[in-house]
């Protein structure tokens, strides 16, 4: 049922291609994506805008998930809660590091530590749950 790095890449840029994340890692129980910060992504006084902070935490989250179910289009999140911690570096690329708890049936949570590239202190930390469709056999 898992799927690969690879497969996982290929199906985020075939069904998200408006997603500038990029999958680095998948596999045990997590995912690390990239997401490369433009102009037009940044908040007066040079901060990355909140909303691309919790789009690379859902697509890390989501990441994660398809490496332990496989490729499942219908996971959904059902909630997403970020704590921003400090700001980001505005001439950084946004590092998702995600850590899957747990996987059940119907519903999978993980937690996600953003940070700046090349930093070591996270600038948001998030956990979010999703939904996992009844699959039939």
């Amino acid at each position: 049922m898992m799927a690969t790095k690879e497969e996982i890449a290929a199906f985020i840029v075939t069904e998200f291609p408006q997603t500038k994340c990029v999958v680095r890692e998948v596999g045990n129980g997590g995912a690390t994506i990239l997401h490369e910060v433009g102009v037009s992504e940044l908040r007066p006084g040079g901060t990355v805008s909140g909303p691309v902070l919790m789009e690379v935490a859902d697509v890390a989250l989501y990441v994660a998930i398809l490496g332990e179910i496989g490729i499942v289009p219908l996971a959904v999140t059902t909630s997403l809660t970020i704590n921003f911690l400090r700001k980001p570096a505005a001439d950084k690329s946004i590092v998702g590091v995600c850590k899957l708890i747990k996987v059940g049936k119907s519903l999978a949570v993980g937690e996600v530590s953003l940070y700046s590239e090349g930093a070591v202190e996270p600038v948001a930390h998030v956990v979010g749950t999703y939904s996992i469709p009844r699959r039939t056999a």
